[in-house]
């Protein structure tokens, strides 16, 4: 209850910022990143857009890798109106082809650019009947998770190197959502067998199962990067839930009465978009790593995201599977 009113209200965490701050305010401490560039992905619209307009705004370098290179042009047009010295590029990429990942991962390296920010934000929520990623992945893990962890490997020697030439400590932040609690059983059963059409498909679930896998991926990477003594730490968000725009056309006392409570728990996307940033670039997150932020303070996972046994385990199957690649997979969970 006491939770719940605090996000109601708005109240400051430790941190001193809660559910209402937004991504201006929260890098306000930080407002000169012109030594730093990030690739943010799923900055086309929505949470990942607003991260890439505030870090830009504060003289970060923008990458902005996009399936559809013409919303990504645009993208960077508008933030250019708004700030005509940012520095934005544009590369394709298309999450759900590990081919595309990799493509993407030789041009920017290639670039000779250094890498100190990767923001794992694009999501993906299938409305539709199951389909399946050129690899033969459940489409919104495939998009969601694989992709990112694929992306996330390939750069990591980048900003690991980054970290040691420059100084400045690399951060990841993989963006989930509290959502990743409600899948319940096994992860690695689930993939298996709606891949092979054995159970119906479930959008919500695999949306749930794919948020999960952002959780148990972090608190894996977290360890290893540890172990390896790369300057590189890796927390994992929940930005909210965004305010949309709802039906004008409701009736009824009971409709508008639930609308004003909805209305209540939304964020707008600046308030969305400031657990991103926080983790991104804010000097209290120096040196943390492996945590589970939501509304800029750490937060508890659910139970099963908290195993460090599954998230070794969910490692060793992604490895199995961006190293198998093939339309009729047979992974071995």
């Amino acid at each position: 209850m006491l939770q719940a009113a605090r996000y109601l209200l708005g109240s400051p965490g430790a941190s001193g910022f809660g559910s209402k701050s937004t991504a201006e305010e929260v890098t306000a401490a930080c407002p000169d990143l012109a030594s730093l560039t990030a690739i943010i992905t799923g900055a086309t619209s929505g949470i990942g857009a607003e991260t890439a307009r505030v870090l830009a705004k504060r003289g970060a370098r923008v990458v902005i890798p996009a399936r559809s290179v013409k919303a990504a042009e645009d993208m960077r047009a508008r933030i250019l109106g708004e700030c005509p010295g940012a520095d934005v590029l544009v590369l394709h990429l298309d999450l759900s082809s590990l081919a595309s990942v990799r493509d993407f991962a030789r041009r920017f390296i290639s670039l000779g650019l250094p890498l100190h920010l990767l923001i794992n934000n694009a999501g993906k929520f299938s409305h539709g009947q199951l389909a399946l990623s050129e690899d033969g992945v459940e489409m919104t893990f495939a998009t969601n998770y694989l992709g990112h962890f694929l992306l996330t490997k390939l750069l990591l020697g980048k900003m690991a190197e980054t970290a040691a030439a420059t100084g400045v400590q690399g951060r990841i932040v993989n963006v989930s959502s509290s959502v990743h609690g409600w899948f319940s059983g096994d992860w690695a059963d689930y993939l298996q067998l709606v891949t092979r059409r054995k159970i119906p498909y479930d959008a919500t679930q695999a949306y749930a199962m794919s948020k999960l896998a952002n959780v148990l991926h972090t608190k894996e990477l977290a360890a290893r990067l540890q172990e390896m003594g790369a300057d590189v730490t890796v927390n994992c968000v929940h930005p909210g839930i965004v305010r949309t725009r709802l039906n004008r056309d409701r009736e009824g006392l009971i409709t508008d009465l639930v609308f004003v409570l909805l209305s209540k728990l939304l964020k707008t996307i600046p308030q969305a978009a400031a657990t991103t940033c926080y983790a991104a670039v804010h000097p209290r997150l120096a040196g943390v790593s492996g945590r589970y932020l939501a509304d800029c303070n750490e937060a508890l996972p659910s139970p099963a995201a908290a195993s460090r046994g599954e998230a070794a385990r969910l490692w060793q199957a992604s490895e199995d599977m961006i190293s198998a690649s093939s339309s009729q997979p047979d992974w071995n969970f």
